[in-house]
């Protein structure tokens, strides 16, 4: 299952489309859903999480508390929405976009997937931009 939390002003609109293709994203990677949760919030909750659990006094536009099980996917999936706003800004991206970019972000890490290393990095993006291009596929 699927859920969208939010602790922030921001809203998800279209929660039923986002929960399918999360779904088919896991599903690509030969995984199943278990309980995958977003929290959707502020900057300062965020940073707050990253000082408390990960001991890092930065900003970062997500953290993933990674709780799969086998071939299980679960996790909660922590999301600065003003983070995604401002990189958004920033690479001159559409806001939807970065975040389904960040959204799958948090999804691949559940899968395995790294990004500390270049060659990690770069395959982490090229991942990412086959999982949005699913969004607007319909099932």
């Amino acid at each position: 299952m699927i859920d969208f939390h939010f602790k922030s002003d921001f809203v998800l609109e279209n929660k039923p489309k986002y929960s399918d293709w999360i779904t088919r994203v896991v599903d690509s990677e030969d995984y199943s859903v278990g309980q995958i949760d977003y929290i959707f919030c502020t900057d300062d909750y965020l940073l707050q999480l990253n000082k408390e659990y990960l001991n890092h006094d930065t900003l970062t536009d997500i953290i993933t508390f990674d709780y799969t099980d086998g071939s299980v996917i679960s996790g909660d999936v922590f999301i600065s929405t003003e983070r995604v706003e401002e990189n958004a800004k920033k690479f001159k991206e559409d806001f939807l976009d970065e975040l389904r970019r960040i959204m799958s972000h948090g999804v691949l890490h559940l899968t395995g997937y790294k990004d500390k290393t270049v060659a990690e990095k770069e395959l982490m993006r090229k991942k990412e931009d086959e999982k949005i291009k699913m969004f607007h596929v319909e099932p």
